[in-house]
């Protein structure tokens, strides 16, 4: 970094004269190492899919937790920092649980992405804080259908058919450019998801490594057994 962009990188509420905020960056660039994550969203359902990239054998994959039910029909997926993505994830569901017991009716999926990002945004604009060094994707289904969104540490959101982020990124987006076609099932959907995960990777898939979280028109938010991962594997 060049020595005049030093007091711009080390204030959070300060732009810089280009119209940057690098800590926001940063925290972009906490997510671009982070677990590469999946989401497909087709006409039968939507679809989770992360490699969680367990580090050696001693470890228990369960603990490793990447993919979070919200309500009943919604779930987040997360990159980057897990304790900052634990937060998000937890405000998440009482924003779920506040509209639920207010309205006596299920959040709308738009409406809890808004209320992350506003989240998030905060974050951004006041002294002595830090942006949250995680990106989400919301996938749910509501009265207006089915949905995938992805919220960027600004506060930023955005839909998507099909999306990763992590680390891996482009090579997982290069598969669904070409790939993805709008009448696919979700099981289709979900062996194009672990075509990108395998061509993103150095290593073979594992299934211990593997989460994957699905929510239909007929069914809950739930998450694949390994039997059911090795069996698309």
């Amino acid at each position: 970094m060049k020595p005049g962009q030093m007091g711009y990188d080390r204030g959070i509420t300060v732009f810089s004269p280009d119209g940057r905020l690098f800590q926001v960056e940063y925290a972009r660039e906490a997510v671009s190492r982070g677990t590469t994550t999946v989401g497909i969203k087709v006409k039968d359902g939507v679809a989770l899919v992360v490699d969680k990239d367990v580090p050696t054998k001693l470890v228990e994959p369960k603990s490793i937790e990447k993919i979070y039910k919200i309500d009943k029909k919604i779930a987040i997926a997360t990159s980057g920092l897990v304790a900052d993505s634990r937060i998000l994830v937890d405000y998440a569901r009482v924003s779920a649980q506040v509209n639920r017991v207010s309205y006596n009716e299920r959040i709308n999926v738009r409406s809890l992405v808004k209320k992350i990002c506003d989240y998030k945004q905060t974050y951004t604009q006041y002294g002595g804080v830090r942006p949250f060094g995680t990106a989400l994707l919301v996938a749910g289904k509501d009265e207006e259908g089915t949905h995938l969104y992805e919220t960027d540490p600004s506060g930023a959101n955005m839909a998507y058919k099909a999306v990763s982020i992590g680390s891996n990124r482009e090579e997982v987006q290069e598969v669904f450019n070409q790939e993805y076609e709008d009448d696919m099932t979700l099981h289709d959907a979900i062996e194009l998801s672990l075509e990108g995960l395998k061509r993103a990777s150095e290593d073979s898939l594992e299934t211990r490594s593997l989460d994957i979280g699905i929510i239909t028109d007929e069914d809950d938010f739930r998450k694949l057994s390994m039997d059911e991962i090795e069996e698309y594997i």
